[in-house]
């Protein structure tokens, strides 16, 4: 039980500051500016780690290595932290390809998160303040979509089969996930 609660509380943390980095280059990527709650909860969750990382890899483009980096070996301290927790057991060249899974596994949930609570906003609140920036984020994912689904009535359905698609992608790769361990471990 006490390796339960240590993998959940380990789970939280490296899930809140690795999808901060992860969230932090996707708002950067979309040109989202970070002067809303968003964008100071992204840096008060990330800046202590990607700051310092900055130091070393600077941005080049669209694209800040650095957040990607973070996010990165935010998940590779996870994932050794639980095999070390675990007894050391298995080999750990296993720990690169959880966490690798684990970020997927992150990337996946960050956008059915951002996709749940904008559709809520959209019904409940639309006119909220981080309703816009949670559409901005939305819109990527949206897009391709709502050029194939037609409204219904009024109703913009796209939202929903998003959540459905992501959460096939969830399945798949916790299936290939799950393969790959089997195939390793034997």
């Amino acid at each position: 039980m006490l390796y339960q609660i240590l993998e959940f509380l380990l789970e939280v943390a490296s899930g809140l500051v690795a999808g901060a980095c992860l969230l932090r280059l996707y708002m950067q990527l979309l040109r989202v500016p970070f002067g809303n709650p968003v964008g100071q909860l992204v840096f008060a969750l990330s800046d202590w780690l990607i700051l310092p990382l900055r130091r070393v890899l600077r941005p080049k483009g669209k694209i800040d290595a650095s957040c990607l980096l973070g996010a990165v070996l935010v998940e590779l301290a996870h994932y050794l932290v639980l095999w070390l927790l675990g007894g050391a057991a298995g080999s750990v060249t296993l720990v690169p390809l959880l966490a690798a899974f684990g970020l997927l596994r992150m990337v996946l949930t960050g956008f059915i998160g951002i996709l749940l609570i904008h559709a809520i906003l959209s019904w409940v609140q639309p006119h909220a303040p981080v309703a816009a920036i949670l559409a901005r984020l939305s819109e990527p994912v949206l897009r391709p979509l709502r050029r194939i689904i037609p409204l219904v009535g009024s109703v913009d359905l796209s939202p929903l089969v998003a959540l459905i698609v992501l959460q096939v992608l969830m399945m798949v790769l916790a299936n290939v996930q799950f393969n790959l361990l089997a195939l390793w471990v034997r």
